[in-house]
């Protein structure tokens, strides 16, 4: 996402060339005459960056700098004048701003100036967040693409809140660890953290995890079971897969989210729970209300927070981070002096397209450790198909016009998305797929589909 962007200047002809200049690179952008129009503009919605001349009618620039710095604590603030000096640099950049430009000025060096900032914001976000978990010691989240590091942004702000959040995405991104880092930055760190599968256990046994039972609620209940809910009082229940809840569970589920108190099997009386609910899924939930499968009501409790994770195929600037990061986390827990990954290995890390995400990148990090002779990770250390991904029996070549290898290539496609819609779960990519589910393990053995 570019940066929405406020100019303000008394010039309206210079407000329009960076106007035109600004829309052209793709920015969103508002233009205000003076101060009190830019404090108007910030009442309606707030902005990522600021053009701000230093001389106005009224309220200067070096006036309204403190206000926007104090509006827009995130936001980054650059002054602009046709009276340059080294002192009025100085002193705005005491107050705040960023970076000082003067007038008159080519385009080029407005774009330089916000790519400048740009840059000196994405690390300065990215190491704050490495740095926070490096001090409470958590396990730490790399990241170096813009749309992750905007997830970890999302994820550092809604900590502070007990809104429900919704993590989506494929399985691997590594949606528990987002979980577990929110719970981390939150008032209820030192509370417990209690996470479930929803999909891992049979719906019978998953109501009296997660609610508990009454002595003799059912045969084999020869104790009474408090629930996870109650395990996590005051502090956070992350339930992943929470698309693979039965419709019963849905209902439940609900009423604790709306009346925060839970009723265990065979009680009579409800309790009062203090909880903070994490849900994540592989499913388009909105697909699944469309399809009468999951409450519409049920996902509007829980999408209050919606934090959609990448896969990592859609951000590989963060496979070189990532790698560095595992082989040192490798290279401890394993004993192994592995120092780095030759140039070719990585090539071929950064090429392929990682069906499994960055559970699939731990573990062939791990195992190339565990192969490695030297000091250093190299192609033959990685498996086959990295090192060679293989054609897809049934992928067309260039001018193959043959519609029985097409409709193939075309099927095997689809399988392969909806196993990783349904987090590699068959029974329920063959109901995405409208196929019984013998005819697609038929299909995933035919075409060699990696499930």
């Amino acid at each position: 996402m570019k940066e929405r962007i406020l100019i303000v200047d008394d010039d309206p002809g210079l407000r329009e060339s960076l106007e035109l200049v600004l829309a052209a690179e793709g920015h969103p952008v508002i233009g205000a005459e003076n101060a009190s129009a830019a404090l108007e503009v910030l009442q309606q919605a707030p902005v990522d960056l600021v053009l701000c001349d230093l001389r106005m009618p009224g309220m200067s620039g070096m006036e309204l700098l403190p206000e926007l710095v104090r509006r827009l604590p995130a936001a980054t603030v650059i002054m602009m004048s046709a009276y340059g000096s080294a002192d009025l640099a100085i002193e705005a950049m005491k107050r705040g701003a960023y970076d000082y430009i003067t007038k008159p000025f080519a385009p080029s060096e407005v774009l330089l100036t916000i790519r400048k900032a740009r840059e000196r914001e994405r690390l300065r976000r990215s190491n704050q967040l490495l740095r926070r978990e490096v001090q409470r010691g958590e396990r730490p989240i790399v990241a170096a693409s813009e749309g992750m590091i905007r997830v970890l942004e999302v994820v550092e702000r809604a900590a502070e809140f007990k809104a429900t959040v919704l993590l989506t995405g494929e399985s691997g991104t590594g949606k528990e660890v987002l979980a577990r880092a929110i719970h981390a930055q939150s008032g209820r760190r030192e509370e417990a953290f209690v996470a479930i599968n929803c999909g891992a256990i049979p719906e019978t046994l998953l109501e009296s995890e997660l609610f508990g039972h009454s002595r003799g609620a059912f045969t084999g209940a020869d104790r009474a079971r408090r629930g996870l809910f109650v395990e996590a009082d005051g502090g956070t229940l992350f339930l992943d897969e929470v698309g693979e809840l039965a419709p019963s569970l849905q209902v439940k589920l609900l009423r604790v989210l709306q009346e925060e108190e839970v009723r265990p099997l065979g009680e009579s009386k409800s309790f009062q729970v203090d909880v903070r609910v994490i849900a994540a899924t592989a499913r388009d939930l909105e697909v699944e209300v469309a399809e009468g499968r999951f409450r519409e009501d049920l996902f509007y409790r829980l999408n209050v927070v919606r934090v959609p994770v990448p896969p990592l195929r859609e951000r590989r600037e963060d496979v070189p981070v990532l790698v560095d990061h595992l082989v040192a986390r490798a290279r401890q827990t394993l004993g192994k002096p592995i120092r780095d990954v030759a140039d070719d290995a990585l090539t071929r890390l950064l090429a392929y397209s990682w069906p499994g995400n960055v559970r699939e990148l731990e573990n062939v990090i791990e195992r190339a450790v565990i192969l490695a002779e030297g000091d250093r990770i190299t192609l033959r250390d990685l498996p086959e198909n990295v090192v060679s991904p293989q054609v897809r029996p049934g992928t067309l070549g260039a001018g193959d016009l043959s519609l029985r290898r097409a409709r193939k290539a075309l099927e095997a496609d689809l399988i392969e998305r909806a196993l990783r819609a349904t987090g590699g779960n068959r029974t329920h990519a063959a109901r995405l797929l409208e196929i019984s589910h013998r005819a697609l393990l038929y299909k995933i053995k035919e075409y060699g589909v990696r499930s």
